[in-house]
């Protein structure tokens, strides 16, 4: 247990040029070239993979990110959404935990 809570892991996402991201009508398909795996998501998916593309955060700082971005609140209540979808993405192999030393 690294005393962390849900919201302050840290996820490293794969780099823009390693997925390829195509609506779908209402839902959207991603390509993850790694895998050779397509998903098929729906939002808040893309906005996240763009947002993190190559680059390492968690919750907070991603809800920032997005805040900036879209007309969005950054607050725990998002932390938290975010946090669950991180969780999500890294269980597909989107995202990964990062472990610090």
């Amino acid at each position: 247990m690294t005393g962390l809570l849900p919201f302050e892991t840290r996820y490293r996402a794969e780099k823009a040029a390693d997925i390829i991201i195509r609506p779908l009508d209402v839902m959207t398909l991603v390509y993850h070239r790694r895998s050779g795996i397509t998903h098929i998501v729906a939002q808040p998916v893309p906005e996240i993979l763009l947002a993190m593309a190559g680059k390492v955060m968690n919750a907070a700082e991603l809800a920032a990110k997005l805040a900036q971005e879209y007309d969005m609140d950054d607050n725990a209540d998002v932390h938290a959404v975010l946090s669950e979808r991180l969780e999500e993405l890294a269980s597909l192999g989107l995202v990964e935990p990062v472990h610090a030393p």
